[in-house]
């Protein structure tokens, strides 16, 4: 193959997702041994492998352990609303939306303080490279699979504000919004821009998906009253598992 030609493996297994899309083989069926594959394919058996397993991450196949490889009943891909307020479950808006679908969401957050502002998060906070920031890496898992990660970062003069006493303080509910709220920083618009990409390796490995993969990064910028960015988020989501839609009100007759 050539410099630019796909990983043999890709290629194999572009085909049989071609095929199981044909119904070559049902679902629940077995497919046949890997080495009678290989041999189908003109490829060595740790190739054969490498593309079952690919399809496997993606939901098109399972791997059941001393028996084989079966195709999979299809994995439903959900709809992820950016637009429409839920009542957020557990202080995060991600747990009440996968309860609206009666699926389970859990979360997970690690932060490290006093961060350096790379350049292109510098550009989007309005400050300057090498500020210090909090950056906060959040894993977001449905159903026992990573849904989704991001990273925020907020600049750290910001974040260590003191808190708004109680009896003034604000329903901090509403995760970031809320919190920072709850210091006095009085949020006023978001702005999201969502890009295609495709998945590095660091990517890839934390959502399960492969490298190379189609993901949607999406940059999350929030404001306060004097348009000022007090925080902005990388959102990633796996394209094979999710749709990502937003929903905008209309106005009726009586608002014309």
């Amino acid at each position: 193959m050539g410099h630019d030609d796909p990983p043999r493996h890709q290629v194999v297994a572009d085909d049989l997702r071609r095929r199981l899309a044909r119904g070559d083989w049902p679902v629940g069926a077995k497919l046949p041994s890997r080495a009678r594959m290989a041999e189908e394919y003109g490829v060595n058996p740790n190739v054969m492998q490498k593309a079952q397993e690919r399809l496997i991450i993606e939901g098109y196949l399972e791997g059941r352990a001393g028996s084989g490889t079966y195709v999979a009943r299809p994995r439903e891909r959900r709809r992820m609303i950016r637009s429409r307020p839920r009542k957020p479950a557990g202080g995060v808006t991600f747990t009440g939306g996968m309860a609206e679908p009666d699926h389970v969401g859990v979360w997970q957050a690690r932060s490290q303080v006093r961060t350096a502002a790379p350049d292109h998060i510098a550009r989007r906070l309005g400050i300057a490279p090498g500020d210090p920031c909090v950056r906060t890496g959040y894993e977001f898992i449905a159903d026992a699979l990573t849904s989704q990660f991001a990273v925020s970062w907020e600049p750290a003069p910001a974040v260590m504000r003191p808190t708004v006493p109680s009896q003034r303080r604000p329903d901090t509910s509403g995760a970031v919004a809320g919190r920072l709220r709850a210091k006095g920083i009085d949020i006023v618009t978001a702005v999201e821009v969502p890009r295609p990409a495709r998945a590095t390796r660091e990517q890839a490995d934390l959502l399960g998906i492969g490298l190379g993969d189609l993901i949607l990064v999406i940059e999350r910028t929030y404001y306060d009253s004097d348009g000022r960015a007090v925080e902005t988020t990388d959102l990633v989501v796996p394209d094979v598992r999710w749709e990502v839609a937003y929903e905008l009100a209309v106005a009726g007759p009586e608002s014309r």
